[in-house]
């Protein structure tokens, strides 16, 4: 295996080697060095196959989606290549934008539904809204296609002008639009709302470089520093620019502070700290945290975590603590290696172990040493959990559906539903709640379609399809952030978070045991 030093250098070096390795071989002056020893190895490995393969050999696909990605693949999971196509979507996320026509889509096999239209976007400006079904795409009808037809009609309909066959909610006659793809911005903040007086909720989805202004502006629209609370819900929230965990980290502690150490072998170690900022939030906060919250979400949460400023509750999170640099490539391609690693303030290593790996044993030769028998303490002196990810304060398991439900919910009945439900009655007002007679249509519209209702679910499931039909209804009526907000009051986890911050003061006190005292609720 080469070094991790040595990935660069061979990328951009072995087109040319390609070109010059007989010369070189001719030489009697050769470097003896790994990196040209192993270079040339595969200088001849190439020459072998591009001579020898029963079809020509694509010298592009042969390097860079199989030389390289094959090396990177053997370091960890996260070292990857990009193509010219890939950096660019790199390149917009960290940005937090992206190009298109900035609708949110239900897609099915023969149906497309418009859920959301972005601020400002072509398909907001168009007037397409909530509930607008595409019957045809640039002249080809949509019902007729399965759902990879689909998709694919959508993927390149994103680069270009499109036409749009369009029915509006309580019409039968299809309407046409023609859409111009722009630059769409992408908010990390997807669901803003007060659960109660007092107390606000924000989702985060992602790590960009507009997060920390995107948090700010949500909280000061909510209340700002009068605020009691914010529950903060970096639930699948995979990280991002870690950056702006820092920034972010600064609007809640108080300047100075450690948020985490970057080390790496041939790195220099490096600390982050907070700063002053324009505005600092001293109100109650519980962060939500589940297994796919990964990355920079973690080192934001251990940040509050270890400096005792927030109650981290749910499950333990993904364990994603490594540095991927990004260096930009000739051909607009562009390399992701992993160089280094994520250290809470308390020395904790974010990342999990990941048997046959370089990620085996993760802060072996980085982490210092210490001895065994401590325990990690947040600032007041509470044991926290080390071995990777981050271990939350108050477990809050969350609900696993039976598999009836999630048939339910990966075939897009409910979705369907809906749409038919306004078809036949109208739209709906937002005191629109589904009872008994909604529930009877839903099953008689399950069986017409042939879908068994097995009576061992449907009685147990009640609640949970009451509020599934509400939130696709309101999803398609009033939009996909009303739909949210009805959605994240009926989840089980934010509903048992939303009760913790009377406890906050109380449970974030030193333990006097020196292992960490885990509570649980919501079982």
């Amino acid at each position: 295996m080469l070094p991790q030093r040595a990935i660069v250098h061979v990328t951009l070096l072995v087109t040319s080697l390609l070109a010059f390795a007989p010369l070189l071989a001719a030489q009697s002056t050769i470097p003896t060095d790994g990196v040209t020893q192993e270079t040339l190895r595969l200088t001849r490995l190439y020459g072998v196959i591009a001579d020898n393969s029963m079809d020509p050999l694509d010298p592009d696909r042969a390097i860079f989606d199989g030389a390289i990605r094959g090396m990177l693949a053997a370091l960890d999971p996260f070292s990857s290549f990009f193509d010219p196509d890939q950096f660019e979507q790199l390149k917009q996320f960290t940005q937090g934008k992206t190009r298109g026509f900035g609708s949110v889509l239900y897609v099915q096999p023969g149906k497309i539904l418009v859920l959301q239209t972005a601020e400002g976007s072509p398909s907001r400006r168009a007037g397409l809204g909530p509930g607008d079904e595409i019957v045809s795409l640039n002249g080809k009808r949509t019902d007729g296609l399965d759902l990879q037809s689909l998709v694919d009609l959508l993927q390149r309909a994103r680069s270009q002008a499109a036409r749009l066959g369009v029915i509006r909610p309580g019409s039968v006659v299809a309407q046409d639009f023609e859409l111009h793809p722009a630059e769409i911005p992408t908010p990390s903040v997807d669901k803003v709302f007060l659960l109660k007086p007092g107390f606000a909720y924000v989702h985060l989805n992602s790590f960009d470089i507009k997060t920390p202004q995107e948090v700010s502006e949500a909280i000061q629209n909510l209340g700002g520093t009068g605020l009691q609370g914010l529950l903060l819900d970096l639930r699948d929230n995979r990280g991002g620019v870690v950056d702006s965990a820092v920034a972010l980290a600064s609007l809640f502690l108080k300047p100075d502070l450690l948020v985490y150490t970057q080390r790496g072998r041939s790195v220099p170690e490096k600390s982050f700290r907070t700063s002053v900022g324009p505005v600092h939030f001293d109100f109650p906060l519980v962060v939500l945290v589940n297994g796919a919250t990964a990355s920079a979400a973690e080192v934001f949460a251990a940040a509050l975590q270890e400096h005792d400023r927030a109650l981290i509750a749910g499950e333990p999170t993904y364990g994603k603590g490594v540095v991927e640099s990004v260096t930009p490539l000739s051909g607009n391609t562009g390399l992701a290696l992993t160089t280094a690693q994520y250290f809470t303030p308390c020395g904790r290593s974010i990342q999990r172990p990941m048997p046959g790996t370089a990620l085996e044993n993760p802060d072996k030769g980085l982490a210092p040493s210490r001895d065994p028998a401590l325990a990690f303490k947040t600032d007041s002196g509470r044991a926290v959990v080390a071995g990777g990810g981050i271990t939350p304060d108050v477990m809050l398991p969350s609900v696993t559906r039976d598999p009836w439900v999630t048939f339910l919910n990966q075939s897009g009945l409910f979705t369907t539903f809906a749409s038919q439900y306004l078809t036949l009655h109208g739209k709906i007002t937002e005191s629109f709640e589904p009872d008994a007679q909604v529930l009877a249509q839903f099953r008689e519209y399950l069986e017409q379609g042939r879908v068994r209702v097995p009576d061992e679910y449907w009685g147990p499931d009640q609640d949970y399809l009451k509020l599934r039909i509400k939130v696709e209804l309101f999803d398609l009526v009033f939009g996909l952030a009303v739909g949210d907000e009805v959605e994240a009051r009926g989840d089980p986890q934010v509903q048992s978070a939303s009760t913790l911050f009377p406890e906050i003061p109380l449970l974030l006190k030193p333990a006097a045991a020196s292992a960490p005292s885990l509570k649980q609720k919501g079982k």
